[in-house]
């Protein structure tokens, strides 16, 4: 149980370390995206007012009133991470321009012939280079023929003389860099958030293990002292007993009716609380882990009908009519004292739940694998809700009945401890005011191996 707990606490804690530190790279990824493009969209945007300035001082100095002719004067439009630069007449002619790879110049051309940009629009492209096997920009080179991709951002911005528009400038920005920068920040990042996740974990169950120490030293306290509690108060509860027996034989308490109804309500609760303190330290000793065991080849269909004959007096005194379905031998290795308590449980609790008039059931049978018991009644039934803490210890369904009843919500705990001993499974199927049915299931080999 504190095993499960502290896994849960490190799952928990080590979970909300990775949601901060997944929120923070995503931050910083995101900042840092948005800076670094910034940033290239402003030089590019710089770069772009300075060339067409450069060009409108040419034309201005010139007395030049259009573009045609410009490619043969000596202009220097170059800029750093530079790709490409197009001048285009009105008509979206090619006036003059340069590029990286010149054998690229018609399809470079393309992406911005008739483009004409709104403000501060700038476009971003991504295309393949192609790499001449005998010239790249002019050089000779050896090496065959390749392919890569590049990342383009892209400006243009009108030319203007006296006013008058006369053409455009296209500029494209290499920045491959950058979404390479991308890439291996984001690698950085995923790396670092797995060498934390590893740290997390560690912290985690560091910190769950510390703030489970004080709550399992409590709980194995409270397991001793229950233990030795239970043991120390049976033999004071056993004496009184044997008191009020004794005290049931004087003389004048059969004469006195006062007397005999204190007397019986006396045994009654005596009786009670040695029932819980034996509960009570049955499950002492399953917390302890030591459990002492007989195993026999029983035969169940016997034990049964022993429980039952047992039952019936209390069932009848109810209004309750006790079966048994079984072969007439079922003979299955066990513990004979836990087996016949496990049944003296489920029909007791399924007899303490049926209303007057009501039948309870018992089935037993086998196959190759296991070996099962049916504990069937139609009494009150289990609401959905709890049918799945109704084997916790203290838990009661329907606590207005059951302090009618009687009972302290620890019978059917016990009854899961003593079906887990023998490797087993217990289920429960119920339906509100249509009864209940427990079901039991012990492998055969698994429960000759215990």
């Amino acid at each position: 149980m504190f095993q499960t707990t502290q896994r849960r606490l490190t799952m928990q804690y080590s979970g909300l370390l990775m949601l901060f530190l997944v929120l923070f790279i995503v931050v910083v990824y995101t900042l840092l995206y948005i800076v670094i493009l910034r940033d290239q969209h402003r030089e590019l945007e710089n770069l772009t007012r300075q060339e067409t300035r450069i060009i409108s001082s040419y034309l201005a100095e010139s007395a030049r009133n259009e573009l045609q002719g410009l490619g043969s004067q000596e202009l220097v439009l170059a800029g750093a991470d530079q790709f490409f630069y197009y001048v285009t007449d009105t008509d979206g002619n090619f006036v003059m321009g340069s590029e990286t790879m010149r054998h690229m110049r018609e399809e470079l051309f393309e992406l911005v012939s008739g483009w004409v940009p709104e403000q501060n629009e700038i476009r971003e492209e991504t295309i393949r280079l192609t790499f001449d096997e005998r010239r790249i920009g002019g050089r000779e080179i050896d090496e065959a023929p390749k392919s890569d991709t590049v990342r383009l951002m892209i400006d243009g911005s009108p030319i203007f003389y006296n006013n008058q528009f006369v053409g455009m400038i296209y500029i494209g920005k290499d920045i491959s860099f950058a979404y390479q920068l991308f890439q291996w920040l984001l690698i950085v990042l995923v790396s670092l958030m797995v060498l934390f996740a590893g740290v997390a974990v560690f912290m985690s169950y560091m910190m769950s293990k510390k703030a489970m120490g004080p709550i399992s030293t409590a709980f194995h306290r409270q397991k001793e002292f229950v233990g030795d509690a239970s043991h120390e108060l049976r033999t004071p509860l056993s004496v009184m007993l044997s008191s009020i027996d004794a005290m049931e034989m004087t003389d004048g308490v059969e004469e006195d009716p006062f007397a005999q109804k204190l007397l019986r309500n006396m045994k009654s609760e005596v009786k009670r609380m040695t029932g819980l303190v034996s509960d009570l330290l049955v499950l002492a000793r399953a917390d302890s882990g030591v459990v002492e065991r007989v195993i026999d080849e029983i035969n169940v269909r016997v034990e049964a009908g022993n429980v039952i004959e047992s039952l019936t007096p209390y069932a009848e005194s109810n209004g309750i009519s006790l079966y048994l379905d079984a072969p007439d031998e079922l003979i299955v290795p066990g513990d004979r004292a836990r087996l016949k308590q496990l049944m003296y449980i489920l029909l007791d609790n399924a007899v303490k739940y049926s209303l007057e008039g009501g039948r309870v059931e018992m089935i037993l049978s086998k196959n190759d694998r296991h070996w099962t018991m049916k504990v069937s009644d139609e009494g009150i039934g289990i609401d959905a809700a709890d049918q799945s803490r109704i084997f916790d210890r203290f838990f009661r369904s329907d606590k207005s009945r059951t302090r009618t009843v009687g009972g302290h919500g620890l019978g059917l705990s016990i009854a899961k401890w003593i079906t887990s001993i023998h490797g087993g499974t217990i289920t429960v199927e119920s339906e509100i005011g249509k009864g209940s049915t427990f079901t039991v299931q012990i492998p055969n080999e698994q429960a000759a191996s215990i």
